[in-house]
């Protein structure tokens, strides 16, 4: 976790440092929030639409950092740890990445907002996939139902399944860049879809499988 932990601050870092040294530069109240057609819906002041996202990029890192001390099943999480790690780091990119368009935005830059999300959304959803497909059981991370939660074997072949569906989340997520009208659709409904799918898998392979 020491690499992970250094590139996480130095991230945070930068995040703070661009918004201390753009303050002056920002209008009084900044744009924060977009709908799903692009259009401005939402404002802040231009110290919270500066620091609120590394504030919130911090409390993330440290809740993070607690799972795996007093999960009761930390020591599965150590056999996936590096996974683990390697989806905090991408967490905080993520944070900086949005971060960065709201200030380029309030800058005086144009451009289409969901479509400059999306491909961040497809990696980050693609690589849930790779985090769900080595997680080991625990009361955390993954597809945590009754089922799984019960028996070994269900956690594992929900997970070998949600992974790669989680995988194929990211990929149609992609699709949303060439149809950016529809690309919260490409969002939403694979999301909800493959969650409630693996929700029932889980059911029905508990009562096959048992413990």
């Amino acid at each position: 976790m020491k690499k992970s932990a250094i590139i996480i601050l130095g991230i945070i870092l930068i995040s703070f440092l661009v918004g201390i040294y753009l303050y002056p530069q920002m209008p009084e109240k900044m744009a924060s929030h977009w709908n799903s057609r692009g259009e401005v819906d939402g404002y802040l002041p231009k110290f919270w639409a500066l620091f609120l996202m590394p504030a919130i990029s911090i409390g993330l890192f440290l809740f993070f950092l607690l799972i795996p001390k007093i999960d009761p099943l930390k020591q599965n999480i150590a056999k996936f740890r590096k996974y683990y790690d390697g989806f905090i780091v991408l967490i905080i990119s993520f944070l900086l990445y949005v971060h960065i368009l709201t200030i380029f935005w309030n800058l005086g830059f144009r451009f289409s907002m969901a479509q400059l999300m999306t491909p961040a959304l497809g990696a980050l959803f693609y690589y849930c996939g790779v985090l769900i497909e080595n997680a080991k059981r625990n009361w955390f991370i993954g597809i945590r139902t009754p089922w799984t939660l019960s028996s070994e074997k269900v956690w594992d072949k929900t997970h070998k399944l949600g992974g790669k569906l989680f995988k194929l989340v990211g990929i149609i997520v992609l699709l949303g860049i060439m149809l950016q009208k529809y690309a919260l659709f490409f969002i939403i409904i694979p999301v909800l879809s493959v969650s409630v799918y693996l929700i029932i898998y889980s059911y029905f392979e508990f009562q096959k499988v048992g413990k």
